[in-house]
Parts: structure tokens; sequence; C-alpha cells
């Protein structure tokens, strides 16, 4: 399998045995990823010309899949291959990369059985994304907690990566009207979950806890949990209520796209003199230091841009 000669520098894509440029990628209008948000995916990250938690977030997307019954034509180790290859034709040291699986388009015109669809793999890699913006990540980012709520776990699996995005995208109007940068949602007890892509932290006595309920298991929510137990900061999942958010001496968010990324105020609460705390950005720093140094990185081969080939599995 090859590419023809295109420009890549802005993004390559794998789409149906192909690589194009990133902005040529499409999806058909019959396929139930679009139709039906009938997809799963997931995402991982490249800094410095190196993978960060490669081996973790396959182990999530192929949870994912399982979850949602879908069987891409390729293995583990294609699929790894055609990340690395995207990366590679970009040429980028950083980037942002996903891997998506779709239900695909039925065999049968019109048939509304989930085992008539062929599920397509496919994959994309383009230059890097901060989804808050590195200016206000810096002043810290002011969060909104939304009176959506979040879509019931018992309906959708918030630990399986999905587009059912409703919600959150509701949230994120209502946090926008409101003055704030983005939001958080509550589930329908009442409940911390997440906001649109990240998880939420909050620090109060010393201690940093995360939501316990209707949020993504995110790598990098790992990362901080694992990076409290190395410095000896007392961390747990632990359930949290809008009035703890509100008695919050620091907050942050972390994702894959951005990192850790500190919050100064939710709502009217404003913590730490409105600007990120020192919690935050400890573990902010240290985050990007240990990646400096290695930590669970896998390297990118550049040099295979245009050797490596792969096929549907069998």
């Amino acid at each position: 399998m090859t590419s023809d000669a295109h420009d890549f520098s802005q993004g390559a894509a794998f789409v149906e045995g192909r690589y194009v440029p990133a902005r040529e990628a499409r999806v058909s209008l019959l396929d139930w990823g679009f139709s039906r948000s009938d997809v799963t995916y997931d995402v991982v990250h490249v800094r410095h010309g190196g993978f960060f938690r490669l081996e973790d977030h396959l182990d999530r997307f192929e949870r994912s899949l399982a979850g949602f019954r879908l069987a891409p034509p390729y293995s583990r180790a294609e699929i790894a291959a055609i990340l690395d290859r995207c990366v590679a034709l970009t040429g980028l040291r950083d980037a942002y990369v996903a891997m998506i699986c779709t239900r695909g388009r039925p065999r049968v015109f019109g048939s509304r059985r989930p085992a008539d669809c062929d599920n397509l793999f496919s994959a994309y890699a383009i230059p890097w994304i901060d989804v808050i913006p590195l200016d206000v990540q810096a002043r810290g980012a002011h969060l909104h907690i939304a009176s959506v709520t979040r879509i019931p776990a018992a309906s959708i699996d918030p630990t399986m990566k999905n587009y059912h995005w409703g919600d959150l995208t509701r949230g994120l109007f209502e946090a926008h009207d409101a003055g704030a940068d983005t939001a958080v949602l509550l589930d329908t007890d009442g409940f911390v979950t997440e906001g649109p892509g990240f998880n939420v932290f909050m620090v109060r006595g010393g201690e940093v806890l995360t939501p316990d309920r209707g949020a993504l298991e995110g790598i990098t929510r790992r990362s901080v949990l694992e990076l409290c137990a190395m410095t000896g900061l007392p961390a747990r999942i632990a359930p949290l209520r809008r009035e703890d958010l509100m008695q919050a001496d620091e907050m942050f968010c972390t994702t894959t796209a951005g990192g850790v990324m500190p919050i100064s105020r939710v709502d009217g609460h404003i913590m730490s003199n409105d600007a990120p705390g020192p919690v935050s950005l400890r573990l902010k720093e240290l985050y990007w230091q240990k990646h400096a140094e290695g930590w669970h990185r896998t390297e990118v081969n550049y040099a295979a841009a245009e050797t490596v080939t792969v096929s549907p599995a069998a």
C-alpha cells in the first residue's frame, strides 16, 4: 500500500486503505458512524517525536471496540503501524493522532441489522491541539457548571470513547453564553462527571480529587494520579458534587490534547487569587518533565514513512 505524491504537512489520514492529506479524508453519508454515531475512537499524542502511552491508548481502544461490538479489519500491530505512518508522513514532531472505527455501510441497503455492516477503520495525524488555548491556561480557565445533565452511563458507557456529544455541546453553548471558557456536567443525581473532552480535578486541603463516575477513564487522568503517587501527594478518585467544586482551593482539567490545564474560576468561585494554583502548576510541570525524560515513550519511525505497508488482517 503506497501513498501518492501529496502534501501531508498539515495532516495525514488513512481511509479505506489509502493515505491521503487529512483535509481530503471523507466518510460516507451511509456509514452508520455518521448517521447514527455508531462509532468509537481513541486519541494519542506525539510530543517531540514520540508517542505518549501508545500501548495504553491501544488497550483502551480495544476495550471500546469490544464494548461497541466493533471489529476493524486490522490487527493491533497493524493499527499501531498505521498511526506511526500517519505521523511519519506529516513529519510533525508534535501531533494529535486519532484512531477511529465506524460501523460502516450496510451491505444490504436499508438494513437495520448491525451485523450487515462492514466495520471501517480510519486514522489521522494533525498538528498539535490544545483544547484549552495556551493563553487561557496561563491565566487559568473559567469553568461553568452546566445545567445540562450528562447522558446516563446506563445508556452510553462513558468509559468507552464515543461521539455522543449532544449534552456536552449544549453545556459548551451554556458556558460560552455565561462568559466562561468551557463546562463541566453533573449527572442526574448531581454528581460531577466530566467536561467536553477532559477530566476534572480539584484540590482541597492539599488533597487531589477527581470524580468517580460518569467520566472517561482518561490516560492523562491516570498519569496525574501516578505522578501524585510518585511525589507523595495525596490523591484519590471520589464522589464529588457541585458544592465540592465551589469549595475547591484549586482546580485543573486533563486531556491528551493539552495535558494538565489549570482552572482559576468555577462559576462565581475564584481560586488561587484568580490564577493557576501551586499544585496544578507543579503537576503540569512534572507531567511535561516526565515526557522529556522519555516516560511511556514510543519513538515515531519517521524514516519508514514511505516503506511501511499494511494489509487487512485475515
